[in-house]
């Protein structure tokens, strides 16, 4: 099984280096805009364990880090409806 989430980054410049975080992009998701980093998942369905973990900036697509979530082993994909598989 495999998901995706945005983890927020805050937008302010309000810091010690006087700016944003480098790696955050502002993906936009049900119509509102989110800055922040993308956590990607693979989890095991019969344990709920989660085995593979990779981040990426927030406007990349899921579809690009699905090879990195999946195991040799892996012979059913579940995945989020959004993401297009072809």
């Amino acid at each position: 099984m495999v998901d995706a989430t945005i983890i927020h980054t805050p937008s302010s410049t309000k810091n010690k280096d006087k700016a944003r975080d480098p790696d955050a992009r502002q993906p936009r998701k049900s119509r509102q805009w989110y800055l922040g980093i993308k956590i990607h998942i693979g989890a095991d369905v019969n344990s709920d364990a989660v085995h593979t973990v990779t981040t990426a900036a927030a406007n990349v697509a899921d579809i690009t880090q699905l090879p990195n979530l999946l195991r040799k082993t892996d012979r059913v994909i579940f995945v989020d409806a959004r993401l297009h598989l072809r």
